[in-house]
This record gives structure tokens, sequence and C-alpha cells, in this order.
């Protein structure tokens, strides 16, 4: 039997198929290969190396300077990577409380205004390793900035987060995933090499244990 969220998504693609041209009917099909994944990895607890199976976890640290503010991205096999927050970064630490999410990155950007159509992803916004992607506020007054981490066009962002920002620290590498980028194809090899891999990244989080007050803990159960 099919997760709620994995039989909604399936019907979106049937509504695509009747209602959309064929290019951008393959973009929605692309796009929700990579969600549906995500759903069905979240729907499958008994199986926690669902995720793994389909992605390969890549993070990065310390972003722009800023301490644990580290992120993981989830890379499809089909080049498509989803961006989300690693254990560590603060907003999922505990005691923090989220007040808002905004896609609003300037006054005249929003990537809520990215519109992607046909097969060559025509009028998606093309994204640099230090683009911001939205805006995180917590209820004590902190603010952080996400930025994209690798080079691409962007063809969705997670508008569920903004109505429920609780998706993001519940459940960051599924349901609260950030945004979907997808690298150029010439790119999608080299894309990662600024990266750590998941080893990696767990040798740096060693090494922060020996650091007084670090509270990064590293939990792959979400």
């Amino acid at each position: 039997m099919l997760h709620p969220p994995v039989l909604e998504i399936h019907s979106h693609i049937a509504f695509v198929y009747s209602r959309k041209t064929r290019g951008h009917l393959e973009y929605k099909l692309y796009v929700c290969s990579v969600i549906i994944d995500l759903y069905m990895a979240e729907a499958c607890q008994q199986f926690p190396s669902v995720v793994d199976r389909y992605f390969t976890r890549w993070y990065k640290t310390d972003v722009k300077g800023q301490l644990y503010e580290d992120y993981c991205i989830l890379q499809h096999s089909n080049r498509i990577c989803v961006i989300t927050l690693a254990e560590c970064h603060p907003v999922l630490q505990s005691g923090k409380n989220i007040s808002s999410i905004s896609y609003q990155i300037s006054a005249n950007c929003s990537r809520l205004q990215n519109k992607v159509s046909g097969k060559s992803k025509r009028g998606a916004q093309f994204l640099t390793e230090f683009a911001p992607l939205c805006r995180i506020t917590c209820c004590d007054g902190d603010e952080y900035t996400i930025y994209s981490c690798i080079r691409g066009r962007l063809l969705e962002v997670n508008e569920n987060i903004l109505h429920n920002p609780e998706l993001l620290k519940e459940k960051p590498s599924t349901e609260g995933y950030i945004a979907v980028v997808l690298p150029k194809f010439e790119e999608s090899k080299t894309v990662t090499e600024g990266l750590l891999s998941q080893t990696q990244y767990e040798e740096v989080l060693l090494k922060r244990t020996s650091i007084p007050d670090s509270k990064c803990i590293l939990d792959h159960g979400q």
C-alpha cells in the first residue's frame, strides 16, 4: 500500500498527463520521481537506508564562515539535487522555534516566481554556489540565510514549509527539504567537488565534539 503523500503525487502526475504539454510533462515527472523517492524513504521507516538507496549524501559545512551552518545535498541518480539542512544546522537544534520562512530574496527576486517549462527547463532561475534560496527567522530573533551550495537551475522550492515550518525541523531530509536544483549536464560530475562525503562529514563531527558547548549530533533517523 502506498503512503498517502505518494498516492497524492501519483494523482498529481495523472493530472499533469491529461493537462500539460509533453515537454512540461517530462519536467514534472522528472521532479516528481525525486520527491516520490523522498516520501517513500519516509514511508518505509522499517528500512532506514531507503534514502541512501536512491540518493548520495553530500555536505557543505560552516557555509560562508557561519559556524555549524551545515547543509546536506541529496544527489539523485538522475542528476537532480535536493537541498536540505544538515542535522547540525542551528535551526534544527533543540530549543529553536521557527517563526517564518521566506523565499523572497530581495525586493526584485523571489524564488516563488521561478517558473519552469519544457524539457530544456526554460525560465528556471540559475543559481551559483552561494545564491540564497530562502531566509529562516526563529522566534528568538535569529535569522538564517539558506544557500544553494551548488550551481544549477532551480526546478522547485518547497512551499509546504511556508505553511508548516515544523516540517523543516521534524523531517529535514524528506518533506522538509528546501529546494530542488538541476546541475548542468557537463557539470554533473564535478558539481560536488567542493562538498564532503558522508564519511568525511562524520569525521568533521567527531572533531567538533572536542569543542566545548558543541551541540552537533549526527542523526540519520530524520
